[in-house]
Parts: structure tokens; C-alpha cells; sequence
């Protein structure tokens, strides 16, 4: 009886620690961080021999783009940043939830494909690290839409059910990391471009940002995209 106790508890032992053993390669699994050099270096150099092109080409050193068509990336959440990418992406002939105007696969789909996802972690985390020239960054520039831009953001339009944008992106417009992304210093263009896909569903990566910018005009969308610029 006693030596078949000792079998069982044995027995016993070696399945807990294998348990344990499990548990711990799965932490490791999780809490394990991306590599922030190796992301610099695919952002600065891209990767020729899988066809990756260098990220800051566009979208300027450290993420700060000189280029209005081009977003500025430095210093936002990484998990958005790579939630982002992985909407460019057009693999295995599915039709990309972030598209262009008209419903053409963007020009991200052919860059963003070919990243990895711990390419796409690596990049997202390197940059969620740098900082936004706010000195150099956009602004905004049409005073005459200025304080319809301004009720928009701060109040929205509650006739026709579009919620304060503050709501979301933070009264500052520096958004809430992980959630909301953050549109101060953002270019105007851009952010109007982006708008207006949301709208017409062909950046099909947020229903609330769809049924948002379905209500509202295109002179409600150029106004809020001006004053959201130039916040700080």
C-alpha cells in the first residue's frame, strides 16, 4: 500500500511540474517583448531579399513624415500601429479591411503583405517609442472652418448623432493608447482622406468610425480634420 502511494506521488509530482513547465513557456510566450532594434533597422532599411521597403522612405525619420499623404507615426500605441498593418495586409487572396478610394487595395497592401508578424510587432513597438516633432508638425490652417471644427470635436453634432470626437481621441486629440489613435499634429489631408474612406466603407477596419463619418458632410469632415491638427 505505502510503496503504491509512493508511485502516485511520484506520479503526481512529475505531472505538476510538467504542468508547471507548461505554464511557464506559455508566460514566456506572452510577456515576451518585441525587439525594438530589429524594428528600427526594417523601418530604416527595409529588407530587400523579402521585398520589404524601408518604412521611413515614406514616412520620415522616427516616424515623422514631411509627406501630407503620409501619416505621422511616431509615438503612437503600438498595439494600433499593428493592428494597422494587419489590416493593410492581403494574404491568402482576402480582400484587405484597409483599402483606397474606389475600393483598390492600397499601396500599404503591397508593402504591409510581406511583413511578418513579428516584423509587424518589432516596427510598431520601435515606433511607439519615438516622438513627434510637434514644432515641425502640421497644423491647422483654415480659420474659417475653425470654430465649426471646434463645436464638432468638443460637442459633435447631435442632431445627426455624430459624438464628440473628444470622446474618443481626448479633449488634446493625443488619443488613448492601445484604443483611439492620437490625431494631434496629424496632417489635415490625411486626416480628411481617412474620413471619407471611413465613410464610404473602403477603410472597413472600424464600424463605429463608419457610421460616424456616414453622418457627416464633406465640409463637417474638412472642418474637424483641420482643427484636430492643430491641436496640442
Amino acid at each position: 500500500m505505502k510503496r503504491t502511494l509512493s508511485k502516485m506521488l511520484v506520479a503526481s509530482g512529475l505531472l505538476l511540474g510538467s504542468s508547471l513547465l507548461g505554464v511557464s513557456h506559455a508566460a514566456d510566450v506572452i510577456v515576451s517583448k518585441p525587439d525594438a532594434a530589429k524594428g528600427e533597422q526594417l523601418y530604416a532599411n527595409g529588407d530587400a531579399s523579402r521585398g520589404i521597403l524601408a518604412c521611413a522612405s515614406c514616412h520620415g525619420a522616427a516616424g515623422n513624415s514631411t509627406l501630407p499623404v503620409n501619416p505621422n507615426l511616431a509615438g503612437m500605441a503600438h498595439e494600433y500601429i499593428a493592428k494597422q498593418l494587419r489590416d493593410f495586409q492581403g494574404k491568402d487572396g482576402a480582400q484587405p479591411a484597409r483599402r483606397a478610394a474606389g475600393g483598390a487595395n492600397s499601396v500599404m497592401t503591397a508593402i504591409a503583405t510581406p511583413l511578418s508578424e513579428d516584423d509587424i510587432k518589432n516596427v510598431a513597438y520601435y515606433l511607439s517609442l519615438q516622438k513627434l516633432d510637434f514644432e515641425k508638425a502640421a497644423t491647422a490652417t483654415k480659420e474659417g472652418s475653425m470654430e465649426r471644427g471646434q463645436h464638432i470635436w468638443r460637442g459633435g453634432l447631435a442632431e445627426r448623432g455624430v459624438p464628440a470626437c473628444a470622446a474618443c481621441h481626448s479633449a488634446d486629440g493625443m488619443g488613448i493608447p492601445s484604443q483611439f489613435p492620437r490625431l494631434a499634429g496629424q496632417f489635415p489631408s490625411y486626416l480628411e482622406e481617412q474620413l471619407k474612406l471611413f465613410r464610404s466603407n473602403d477603410r472597413a477596419n472600424s464600424p463605429m468610425m463608419h457610421d460616424i463619418a456616414d453622418r457627416m458632410s464633406d465640409s463637417d469632415i474638412s472642418a474637424v480634420a483641420d482643427y484636430a491638427a492643430g491641436l496640442r
